[in-house]
């Protein structure tokens, strides 16, 4: 049977071995001595150890999961996203040793790496673009002139950077050297190139993105597109399909820039083109190179297995749809369910978890990598689990995303399914009223309504801790009855 190794860890490690156990492929697991006990190393076909702490590094040891790759026998590597997801170092290792990367080439992946390149080739493809810089600043003077001909507020940005790292907004001449100061001084220590560039600053824009896929033979499609602008310091929080902004005409224009995009650069392999919106006109932000935290939603509403995709077109198989035939039916919510208090800042919550009892039902889905008695380690993102619902509509997708979220019971650790709770009833986002700042925004309204449902809810979580406590002693000494009873035989 053929063998993919599975370079990452918990939801999305067991997202892509399902889709290779549903392919007839065996699946490989690397996993960190954090990780040892984990779901996913034990519902992979073969799992090996590929390092003592500290933990972070091992899922980055490229020589490691390439050698454990050639002792398994693997043909393909498939990176999910984060860690070495896009690395093109690591892509081009793969490519030396004849391993299938399960991505695009490592020459792709360093061309979308580098914002500033990115900007210029899509300016070249005729994508629309922020104004701004297409080459690094190289001094206070030329700085100044950019941003009096694109205007303030104008943002500082790593050409390396990513997930909000290093951005600064600036709003007047006065703030711009110390801005591109601390900008390049984060851009040389996080991503070892302090080269930084500037942007036009978008107030009350959306954060959009394109799903695209793109094979071998020259066919390229894109799944229409997420709202992905309720987010957190750059982080996204919730993301649904379709976006409430976006028609018919307007999702057939973004998704044909999209598919431009891809074209320009030779793009194989599925992605993403993020767009910011804002009264009317879109403009490229950033690709991503890699499946993404949230393709779940658009899968719920095109029927189309992405991973899945993915996997076959790496091992040279043609896409299985065409433009003609993606249709979107309904409405899909995620909400990601993390391990951190948000009553605290958010502050990360690592622990054990005593219970832990998911929602079901119709049109509910839960990607996650944890069950009853898992530690959730402190090395990692704090992620549990990703919630999904499906709607008819985007009405019944909240209403059920509510309804959902109350069935979610965890116990051991502090979560913020009370903030997706909030969010739901928001009346902002139920209007459907979002920028990227939503949560800033916000903030003390979702908190004023965290702290209502605390109250009206808090009966039912000591009911049900209730109830899991009981079950761990009831568990435990069903154990040591088993054990007597087989040392007295």
């Amino acid at each position: 049977m053929k063998k993919v190794l599975v370079a990452n860890r918990g939801e999305i490690a067991i997202r892509i071995m399902r889709a290779c156990r549903e392919l007839g492929l065996a699946s490989v697991a690397v996993y960190s001595e954090a990780d040892e006990g984990a779901l996913f190393a034990r519902y992979a076909d073969e799992a090996y150890c590929i390092g003592p702490p500290p933990a972070i590094e091992s899922y980055l040891n490229i020589t490691r999961i390439i050698e454990v790759a050639k002792e398994s026998g693997a043909i393909a590597i498939h990176p999910g996203y984060g860690f070495l997801a896009e690395n093109p170092n690591f892509a081009r290792a793969c490519e030396r040793e004849g391993i299938k990367f399960i991505g695009p080439s490592s020459r792709v992946i360093s061309l979308f790496g580098d914002k500033i390149a990115s900007r210029r080739e899509m300016r070249k493809a005729g994508v629309p673009v922020v104004p701004g810089s297409y080459e690094p600043i190289h001094g206070l003077d030329e700085a100044k002139r950019i941003a009096a001909e694109i205007g303030y507020p104008v943002m500082v940005k790593p050409s390396g950077g990513g997930a909000g790292i290093g951005m600064v907004v600036v709003n007047s001449e006065e703030e711009l050297g110390a801005a591109i100061g601390s900008s390049q001084s984060i851009a040389a220590s996080t991503f070892a190139l302090s080269d930084v560039y500037l942007e036009k600053y978008i107030p009350h824009a959306r954060h959009i993105e394109i799903q695209i896929m793109a094979d071998s033979f020259g066919h390229v499609i894109h799944l229409g597109e997420r709202e992905c602008s309720v987010q957190r310091r750059h982080q996204k929080l919730v993301e649904e399909a379709p976006s409430p902004v976006i028609d018919k005409d307007l999702r057939h224009r973004m998704g044909g820039t999209a598919v431009k995009a891809a074209n320009s650069v030779g793009y194989e392999s599925v992605g993403t083109i993020e767009f910011l919106f804002s009264n009317g006109n879109f403009y490229f932000l950033e690709a991503n190179t890699r499946i993404q935290v949230e393709h779940g939603v658009t899968e719920m509403v095109t029927g189309v297995d992405i991973v899945k995709e993915q996997i076959k077109m790496a091992l040279g198989e043609p896409l299985s749809v065409r433009q003609e035939d993606v249709h979107f039916n309904g409405w899909a919510i995620e909400c990601r369910i993390n391990a951190e208090d948000p009553l605290i800042n958010f502050s990360p919550s690592p622990g054990r978890l005593k219970g832990y009892r998911s929602p079901g039902g119709i049109g509910v889905r839960i990607d996650s990598g944890v069950f009853t008695g898992y530690t959730i380690p402190e090395v990692y993102d704090p992620m549990i689990s990703k919630l999904i619902v499906w709607g008819r509509d985007r009405d019944e997708a909240i209403k059920r995303m509510r309804r959902a979220l109350y069935e979610y019971i965890i116990v051991g650790v502090k979560t913020n399914i009370i903030f997706h709770k909030a969010v739901m009833e928001n009346p902002r986002f139920v209007k459907g009223e979002l920028e990227t700042t939503f949560v800033d925004l916000e903030y003390e309204n979702l908190l004023s309504e965290m702290k209502t449902i605390m109250g009206r809810e808090k009966p039912l979580e000591e009911k049900l801790s209730h109830i899991f406590n009981n079950k761990s002693r009831i568990a435990a000494a069903a154990v040591a009855a088993y054990l007597a009873q087989q040392q007295q035989s």
